[in-house]
């Protein structure tokens, strides 16, 4: 087995690396703090290919593999992950697009993304619906030439600044069984009856637009369905395997901030006549968080590889890294936190922002129960 990342691999890190260092940590905080989109950067990082990175080539994207992509999510994450968040979920969404569109969707919706012209989002959550995706009630009815929506989708990443979005929504209330009445329609952002109110207020990842939509009688044509009608709920299971492998490099990477930062502060900050990392206490902390974080790594990279040569064990690795990366962020960041002591409860040190930032890792793309059920599930072989 060969463990090195190619020569192109790695450049890719470098230039993330120092985008993210150079960029991203000066305005990291400020970010946070106002709960702002930041925009300027988004247009720095779509000339850089990061906006567009698993889009195509020849739909204006960077053409990364899955690997490649969770190399750059690691990277923003590991700075800022509120920021890594609104620069890698830029396209969220238009993954269903590459994999089930057409090409009359591809040639309109790819390159506007890829180009930093525009930002996509998923709208699968409802109020009363997280991780039970075979429960969503948002429906879609066929009139003449359109499709009419109406329904409430929650905490919807990029919910109000986005231009459009692959809506998960029920388009035959009649199917035979639960899961075949579902489609994923396109919504654009500025079709009458649509409406965003965005979520303030949130513990982590405030940079991150997150918001609820209402869908009143909104009205698209039909050619903005995906794929075949009633396919939606198994395009989105598919759609998972690839974005909770991103879920799990969002993991790695704040695991890697937190044990980078705690391993700094050890070695400068002084107790007893004597640096802190000096104490057998911290070691412990240290070598157990650097360990979990390179197992975690190799999980997630292992999965990407299994998503991009579509290996039989893709979900199950998919599940596995998003529950164990997400896992050790949270812990990682609370450990960074508690060697920093007293002075990692204020937010002059950024491991404050990397504990509040870990939690949603271990929520969103499916809850960290959900993915323990969906382990066992595929070892048992008992399908849905």
């Amino acid at each position: 087995m060969d463990f090195e990342l190619t020569e192109e691999q790695q450049q890719i890190r470098e230039e993330v690396r120092r985008f993210a260092e150079n960029e991203v940590a000066p305005v990291a905080s400020e970010y946070d703090r106002e709960e702002k989109y930041p925009q300027d950067l988004m247009d720095e990082a779509a000339e850089m290919g990061l906006t567009g990175a698993a889009i195509p080539l020849e739909y204006g994207g960077a053409g990364y593999s899955t690997l490649e992509t969770a190399i750059i999510i690691e990277e923003l994450f590991a700075v800022d992950p509120g920021i890594g968040l609104c620069i890698s979920s830029a396209g969220f969404g238009t993954e269903a697009i590459i994999e089930f569109g057409t090409e009359d969707q591809k040639e309109r919706f790819l390159p506007p993304v890829a180009e930093g012209e525009a930002v996509t989002g998923a709208a699968i959550s409802e109020p009363d619906t997280g991780s039970d995706v075979s429960s969503v009630s948002t429906e879609a009815e066929k009139d003449g030439d359109e499709w009419v929506l109406d329904g409430n989708k929650m905490w919807i990443t990029n919910g109000s600044i986005g231009d459009y979005f692959v809506v998960m929504c029920k388009t035959n209330p009649d199917a035979p069984d639960r899961y075949s009445g579902f489609s994923q329609i396109v919504v654009e952002s500025d079709r009458d009856g649509f409406e965003a109110d965005k979520i303030t207020g949130k513990l982590g990842i405030r940079a991150s637009d997150t918001a609820e939509l209402i869908l009143d009688d909104v009205r698209v044509p039909e050619e903005n369905l995906i794929g075949t009608e009633g396919a939606g709920f198994y395009q989105q299971m598919q759609f998972f395997d690839e974005t909770r492998t991103g879920v799990a490099a969002q993991g790695v990477g704040i695991a890697r901030g937190a044990a980078e930062r705690a391993l700094e502060y050890a070695e400068q900050r002084e107790q007893f006549d004597r640096p802190i990392s000096e104490f057998q206490a911290i070691q412990h902390k240290l070598a157990e968080m650097h360990t979990n974080l390179e197992a975690a790594r190799q999980l997630t990279y292992k999965s990407a590889w299994s998503v991009d040569n579509k290996q039989e064990s893709l979900t199950t690795l998919a599940s596995m890294a998003k529950e164990f990366a997400s896992r050790i962020a949270v812990e990682a960041a609370d450990e960074a936190v508690q060697i920093h002591g007293g002075a990692g409860y204020v937010d002059d040190f950024d491991v404050e922002r990397l504990y509040r930032d870990a939690k949603i890792t271990q929520i969103y793309e499916g809850t960290t129960e959900i993915q323990k059920n969906i382990i066992a599930r595929e070892l048992l072989g008992k399908g849905f």
